[in-house]
């Protein structure tokens, strides 16, 4: 069985956001929803986020914002591989927290799942959202990317790169290019909550396989909308973190051959605990062995489902 390291590997970020989250994370993430009057954020921390924004920015020289137009927008799948009891982790939720409400790239849809491991469960805080099947996935993509330990924060960008945010002057260019990349068309149609215990969620995924593609596989993702977290031991103790996109639920529905298509209702069980109303549904189609992401689709149940 491989092991693990002792204790797990955390990367740095680059100076002006390891300022701002040593002294500033926890009144950002309890109040960035907040009005002005009840919270001002620092110059530095105004800087610090700035800094951030610009870096993706100059993909296209400007910020964009959500819109439904999105809808047909290239998608970029991006997965982080977090956990709450990781002192590393909180910048990089917070950075997804960016990312997904931000929309930086045009003609671009950032979809966003934040996968919470368990490796850190036994330094001092088990995370509520933590899960050994997407350790497991982690795990994949080390084998893929040949690496040969897991560690936390971990940023993936269509199942083929590793985004640093310590490595700031490459990121554009990488959401860039996986902007410009082909993809398929994915769909998430027929969404509906059964209610009861559980509840039921209920849709259908099709896709449009790509002639000269690979293999790929259906994945079918339930996440949580945005939640917040009150850490009471470990590295983050008395931190409450804000999330986006936890992902709680993750089931492969088939796979798509090249050139084919794929079509497949689903019903999926809400685990108990779980707002069906703050549920985000994300479809993707990856290439077998933890390869490319091909296409992938987002729905949210809270804006009113068909």
């Amino acid at each position: 069985m491989q092991r693990y390291l002792r204790r797990p590997v955390a990367i740095s970020f680059f100076p002006l956001l390891q300022t701002w989250v040593t002294e500033y994370a926890r009144a950002v993430m309890r109040n960035i929803n907040s009005k002005l009057k009840v919270f001002k954020m620092p110059t530095r921390t105004i800087k610090a986020m700035m800094i951030l924004l610009t870096t993706l920015s100059a993909v296209s020289g400007g910020i964009a914002s959500a819109t439904d137009a999105q809808q047909s927008a290239s998608p970029i799948l991006i997965e982080l591989f977090t956990a709450e009891g990781c002192s590393s982790c909180p910048p990089a939720d917070a950075f997804l927290r960016i990312l997904d409400e931000s929309q930086p790239v045009p003609g671009a849809q950032l979809i966003m799942l934040g996968e919470h491991v368990d490796y850190w469960d036994n330094q001092g805080w088990r995370d509520p959202f933590s899960s050994a099947p997407l350790t497991d996935r982690q795990r994949g993509y080390e084998r893929a990317l040949g690496r040969a330990e897991p560690y936390t924060p971990q940023f993936i960008v269509d199942g083929t790169s590793e985004m640093r945010l310590s490595e700031r002057p490459k990121i554009a260019q990488l959401l860039k290019d996986a902007a410009a990349a082909p993809k398929i068309p994915v769909s998430i149609d027929s969404l509906k909550i059964e209610p009861g215990t559980p509840a039921f969620l209920s849709g259908k995924v099709t896709a449009d396989g790509n002639a000269q593609g690979h293999k790929s596989d259906v994945f079918l993702g339930l996440a949580l909308d945005h939640f917040e977290s009150k850490v009471l031991r470990g590295e983050n103790r008395g931190q409450t973190l804000t999330h986006v996109a936890v992902l709680v639920e993750l089931v492969k529905l088939g796979e798509l051959t090249p050139g084919g298509k794929f079509s497949q209702d689903f019903r999926v069980p809400v685990k108990a605990g779980v707002d069906p109303g703050n549920l985000r549904v994300i479809g993707f189609v990856q290439e077998s062995r933890y390869g490319k992401v091909i296409g992938a689709a987002l729905r949210r149940t809270a804006t009113g489902p068909s």
